[in-house]
């Protein structure tokens, strides 16, 4: 088996919390390095600082982290690996199985993870059924989010279903409201488009059709019917937004020139930034359709294999720290998206936190859980991007039919022929 078990360091057990240690470092490759993210990487900085450990950044920006695979590729490849580096989805798996990933069991069975993460995001955190990667946050996909004074100006309440929000949207329109900001960019395409498939087929269809590729899911009448909801609402969209930035469109609905916007609960930190409250200013309920299920989009560090003892040991301090509830609730805090565990106190979070944190609860003994396409929880790169790509060409071009959309699904699910 290509992914090994490295030494357990006697003295890392003791480390956390103890005093007088001998200090060493922990090199992280990661890209926040702004905002909210920037101010959860210095409270795991300070974390660590307060073991006796020190914070080396390896911080790469832009690119939404391809920049920053590749300089990790280099340094592998190199045979000079950080401690930890920010991955997510599939790579984990990808790197686990070429060997470089340390092996995190004994730490999970110490912190109880198995308790701790429902299975559908343990099992990501997973190489061949041991731990090698830890998550740091939830974020929730599936959310709309919406102007309440938008909402007052035409007299409604939020869409439960697709009836009522097109209904909705017709209103808006009639008043002089865009009612749906929208970016037009093809991640922000595909991100809608998740959302709706969730809706139309429910989470087992989603898991066949985006999990396990199946193509008579992905050539079906619920395929079909969730494409021609995704085309619907593009009617009710900002024409002049094309290729506009997913916050640029948050903005719009901010300023109430739009209505709605389908996006992840990162655009709640905008809406906070311009001084908003939910509840009052801005409203964030689940996508038409999908109150009972939760699409997931997971930040995690997966942890390398390390030769010198100092640095395995702050890595494994490194490890503990980010699953304690101190971090998981103020890294979390200032990001806008939920702790990754179970049992953190919800409390200090606002509304849409603690509805986003009951609804992964609910939705995770529902069997509800699903991890985004989207946002590169499943599918390796090129299958992502390959489906991404058919998705916007089908929200871009009306010539474009449902049929051909999902004949280009099916092509995408072929395996490989090896050669």
């Amino acid at each position: 088996m290509a992914f090994r078990k490295v030494r357990t360091w006697a003295a890392a057990a003791l480390l956390v919390g103890a005093t007088g240690a001998q200090a060493a470092t922990v090199e992280v490759l990661h890209w926040w390095t702004a905002g909210g993210e920037a101010k959860s990487v210095a409270e795991l900085k300070r974390l660590l600082a307060a073991q006796g450990h020190q914070w080396r950044d390896f911080a790469v920006a832009g690119g939404g982290g391809d920049q920053a695979m590749a300089a990790l590729g280099d340094r592998v490849s190199q045979g000079n690996a950080p401690a930890a580096a920010q991955i997510k989805g599939p790579a984990i798996q990808d790197w686990g199985r070429r060997g470089a990933l340390a092996n995190l069991d004994d730490i999970a069975k110490q912190q109880a993870w198995d308790s701790q993460l429902p299975r559908v995001v343990a099992d990501i955190m997973k190489v061949d059924g041991h731990y090698a990667a830890v998550p740091v946050n939830v974020h929730r996909v599936n959310w709309l989010w919406i102007n309440r004074d938008a909402l007052r100006r035409v007299g409604a309440r939020p869409p439960s279903n697709w009836d009522e929000f097109f209904g909705l949207a017709e209103r808006l329109q009639r008043a002089g409201i865009v009612p749906v900001a929208h970016g037009g960019q093809p991640w922000q395409d595909f991100t809608t488009f998740e959302t709706v498939v969730l809706s139309v087929g429910g989470a087992e269809f989603y898991r066949k059709a985006f999990v396990q590729l199946d193509p008579a899911a992905l050539r079906s009448p619920t395929m079909e019917r969730a494409l021609t909801t995704f085309r619907r609402i593009r009617q009710y969209t900002d024409r002049t937004g094309v290729q506009r930035e997913w916050n640029q469109a948050t903005a719009s609905v901010i300023k109430g020139e739009s209505a709605m916007q389908f996006m992840g609960d990162w655009a709640k930190g905008e809406f906070l930034a311009a001084g908003k409250k939910p509840g009052d200013d801005f409203l964030c309920v689940p996508a038409p359709g999908t109150d009972r299920a939760y699409i997931f989009n997971i930040d995690s560090f997966a942890m390398f294999q390390l030769k010198d003892a100092a640095a395995n040991e702050a890595q494994r301090a490194l490890v503990k720290t980010i699953m304690s509830p101190e971090f998981q609730t103020t890294f979390n805090l200032n990001k806008g998206s939920i702790p990754a565990v179970t049992g953190t106190n919800r409390e200090r979070f606002d509304r849409c936190g603690q509805e986003s944190s009951a609804h992964f609860v609910a939705s995770a003994m529902l069997h509800n859980l699903v991890p985004s396409i989207a946002h590169r929880m499943v599918q390796p790169d090129g299958k992502e991007q390959a489906l991404r790509e058919a998705v916007a060409a089908f929200w871009n071009d009306e010539r474009t039919s449902a049929a051909e959309t999902m004949d280009r699904f099916v092509e995408v699910a072929k395996p490989r022929a090896r050669s």
